[in-house]
């Protein structure tokens, strides 16, 4: 295969249902398998941050590097991001002091600013264009501020607005429901409806998560971080078996 034509697709994959699907699943393991590391193992929201941020910085390389897409790769890449942000925004919203609102605000500020900065300097912040190394660079940052900022709004929603994690659940999906309508039935811009459902996808996966692992008083089930993250993993492998993996047609 030539070069020409390798360049016709995007190192990412194509936007179906099955993408939302593993990165729902995705973004849930990085609330459990973020937890089990800070939590569970008491290392802390520092130190789970930086092994986590070295993951992503391992994972987001390679990925660049890559030649074409490779869906196991670009699936621990995701995987990396919402893990990191899940400690980084813990970190933040807690160890810092500053609260969900100040945490929400100022990761709303940083992924702004990262589209911003991708659309000055590329033209473009749609996934079709990520097909060299700049553009890839800026998806997979603008995904990490994403993930982290998701985070902190499924703990805001959940904990400070009282909603609960099933009332928070509830309602970061019928936002996205909402999004999805937007989608079938008007002419708003694919780039804006895509990166609202990816953020959106975050805090729906957050609550999940913490539904999950988190005590009975606090309204989880209290199950096991480890096998709740271990059930999570091979659902994923299992979908990204099973559902079409293609890369998205890249842009020109």
């Amino acid at each position: 295969m030539t070069a020409s034509t390798d360049n016709t697709w995007a190192k990412v994959p194509e936007i179906t249902l099955g993408f939302w699907i593993i990165k729902i699943a995705a973004t849930t393991l990085g609330e459990t398998g973020g937890d089990a590391v800070t939590m569970s193992m008491r290392l802390g929201y520092l130190v789970g941050t930086c092994i986590f941020a070295v993951v992503f910085a391992v994972c987001a390389l390679t990925q660049i590097r890559a030649r074409r897409f490779r869906p196991f790769l670009y699936w621990a890449t995701i995987i990396a991001t919402t893990t990191v942000g899940t400690t980084l925004a813990d970190f933040a919203d807690r160890s810092l002091g500053i609260g969900y609102a100040g945490g929400a605000s100022l990761l709303l500020a940083l992924l702004l600013g990262a589209l911003a900065l991708w659309h000055h300097s590329l033209g473009s912040v749609s996934v079709a264009s990520v097909s060299e190394p700049r553009a890839e660079a800026f998806y997979w940052l603008t995904i990490m501020f994403s993930q982290t900022l998701g985070t902190a709004l499924g703990d805001w929603a959940a904990d400070s607005m009282g909603l609960g994690y099933g009332g928070a659940a509830l309602v970061f999906g019928a936002l996205l429901g909402l999004v999805a309508l937007a989608y079938h039935s008007t002419r708003l811009s694919r780039t804006l409806l895509f990166w609202l459902a990816f953020v959106l996808t975050r805090p729906l996966g957050a609550v999940v998560g913490d539904f999950l692992d988190k005590p009975l008083a606090a309204g989880g089930l209290a199950l096991s971080r480890y096998s709740a993250s271990a059930v999570l993993i091979a659902f994923i492998v299992c979908s990204i078996v099973l559902l079409p993996q293609k890369p998205a047609k890249a842009a020109h």
